[in-house]
């Protein structure tokens, strides 16, 4: 029996045949090299300096005294804000913030001067746009840190005057002291803890999209049946000498793209590159099954594209960067178990956050390891919706 030559191998042919269709087409240079290194870009440099700079708000001064005016100057020095706007009214203000002209106000009362010289009590009242989460965080925790000082100010003038030690008045009005040690983000850099994730929640829609579409094309352009051929008629040959080359391509970006974020960007992280990047290999073979896995569902490229993006922007969502998903609603946390994007932030946080070991991620990487396994289970039924070419006239 004589042996086959490597230029005869099914494998080897459908590898060559899908080289031939990359590289006759920039489509696919776009959506395998391009759009991949321009997401690595973006969020590279998105977070600026990883904190939130220069947030416009106003400033409602209805005192108009010395006091008031040295109220806007010490805001205006505060890094997070930037006094855009000076407002007679409160009413102006308010229409401002809703139109997010600007993020919040202060308002400086009626008064204010005055009551805070014959020691009467008096308020200064702070507003912020806090649909907007994170800018509304930020506002509120630059305003509590400012005013704080301000109402000690008059207390601490008083006291001095009467002679009082300073050592006595700031045991007296701050009595017991609080330390706050941010871990693993000692310095509340917003890119530390989401440049990461957000890359690969990016790059796992475009390896779900180029997945589909790349399967999809055979059916949708009729050449289904040359490419199976090609294969030998063995469906697993046929999609693993597909994929293969987008694989080694993406693995290579989500190599490099751990090399910026983590050595470029000196981001913290608490593993060696080692973990890291297999990780990302794991996660990649593991985000190109579940496209497959989809399309074979319903093998109908102009269907299952829109389903196949509606399924990524979930996987965002359910990966638990934003929102802790154990704390959604039990359908959804357990439905989040679907997506592999989901198990890839789990394993990497453990990585990134201590590298507490295999003992608590074992069960994300094996779920991982399934989604290739589950889907090999469909690819009888994509064969035999291949070769009935009835999805061939389907937009």
């Amino acid at each position: 029996m004589n042996e086959i030559s490597k230029n005869s191998s099914p494998f080897y042919s459908v590898l060559k045949r899908e080289l031939i269709r990359m590289t006759s087409r920039r489509l696919y240079l776009g959506v395998c090299v391009i759009l991949p290194l321009f997401t690595v870009f973006f969020m590279v440099t998105i977070f600026g300096t990883g904190q939130m700079e220069n947030i416009p708000i106003g400033i409602v001064d209805l005192d108009q005294t010395a006091t008031s005016r040295n109220i806007s100057r010490t805001v205006a020095t505060v890094p997070t804000f930037k006094v855009t706007e000076y407002y007679s009214d409160m009413e102006s203000a308010r229409k401002a913030t809703q139109q997010k002209i600007i993020y919040g106000y202060l308002v400086i009362p009626h008064n204010f001067e005055s009551d805070v010289m014959a020691g009467r009590q008096s308020t200064l009242a702070y507003y912020y746009h806090y649909a907007l989460l994170s800018v509304g965080t930020e506002i509120y925790g630059a305003f509590e840190s400012l005013l704080q000082t301000l109402a000690l100010g008059p207390i601490v003038t008083e006291a001095v005057a009467l002679g009082v030690g300073e050592e006595q008045i700031t045991t007296f009005l701050v009595p017991v002291n609080t330390q706050s040690h941010p871990l693993y983000n000692s310095s509340l850099d917003y890119s530390i803890y989401l440049t990461n994730p957000f890359f690969f929640v990016l790059f796992q829609v475009l390896i779900l999209l180029t997945t589909v579409y790349v399967v999809g094309s055979e059916i949708k352009f009729r050449t289904a049946d040359k490419w199976l051929e090609a294969a030998n008629m063995n469906m697993f040959t046929a999609i693993v000498g597909k994929l293969l080359p987008y694989t080694i391509i993406y693995c290579i970006i989500g190599i490099f793209a751990n090399y910026i974020i983590f050595g470029v960007m000196d981001i913290p992280f608490s593993s060696g590159f080692l973990p890291l990047n297999l990780t990302t290999i794991l996660f990649i073979i593991a985000t190109q099954a579940f496209g497959v896995f989809l399309f074979s569902l319903f093998p109908a490229i102009g269907i299952i594209m829109s389903v196949v993006s509606m399924v990524a922007s979930l996987g965002a969502t359910l990966s638990g960067v934003t929102f802790p998903v154990p704390f959604m609603y039990p359908a959804v946390y357990y439905a989040s178990f679907l997506f592999p994007v989901r198990h890839f932030v789990e394993i990497n946080q453990n990585l990134l956050y201590g590298n507490y070991g295999f003992a608590y991620t074992w069960q994300n990487v094996s779920i991982l390891f399934l989604f290739p396994l589950v889907t090999l289970l469909m690819l009888p039924h994509l064969k035999n919706a291949i070769l009935s070419h009835k999805y061939e006239d389907i937009d």
